[in-house]
């Protein structure tokens, strides 16, 4: 039976590769500000540096984000993925609170476990389980801001919100980067 992406990330495993794609609810525009970009890298240094996830590429989009990246262990009781996007979610909704209370409305959502929601259900995980399979997924990540629909960079490298100046040079200006050859070299 084919895997959905609903079932894809009720089987996400530990020290397992995936290809990740996360989208802000009715595909907003929230990541146009700077400020949430390093809200998400600060997230993910932060998991990284509690050895709770690896990541190997990203991109930051303005209404969603692609990561290549590993779960290495569980945070308390709950998956490290699970973990980001509550971080990310709180600060999120406490700035657009604090700073932008017009915005807020659109994230209103009739739930029991919260009053808004900042990201969609059911992000897309997609396993990478072969070299070349990455290889792919991390290209695409890192041309997906030269696509003519969002025209953000003319090269990967120049775009700020991306792993890929780090293939390039090899600096991880983040500190939270790894190689995918590390893992599948």
């Amino acid at each position: 039976m084919p895997v959905t992406g609903k079932q894809r990330n009720s089987v996400m495993q530990l020290s397992e590769v995936y290809f990740w794609t996360d989208t802000i609810k009715d595909w907003k525009r929230l990541l146009n500000p700077d400020k949430y970009k390093h809200c998400i890298i600060d997230t993910l240094r932060g998991l990284t540096a509690k050895k709770l996830i690896c990541v190997y590429g990203f991109v930051i989009m303005p209404n969603h984000l692609h990561l290549i990246w590993e779960m290495l262990a569980m945070n308390g009781k709950e998956m490290p993925h699970a973990s980001f996007n509550k971080q990310t979610s709180h600060f999120m909704v406490k700035d657009l609170k604090a700073n932008h209370p017009k915005v807020l409305p659109f994230f209103k959502v009739e739930d029991k476990e919260r009053e808004y929601r900042i990201w969609q259900r059911d992000p897309l995980a997609i396993l990478m389980d072969f070299k070349n399979k990455l290889e792919q997924k991390l290209h695409y990540l890192h041309y997906n801001p030269l696509h003519e629909r969002w025209n953000l960079s003319e090269k990967p490298e120049l775009y700020p919100w991306s792993s890929a100046r780090f293939y390039e040079t090899g600096i991880d200006e983040f500190g939270f980067l790894t190689h995918y050859l590390e893992r599948f070299g």
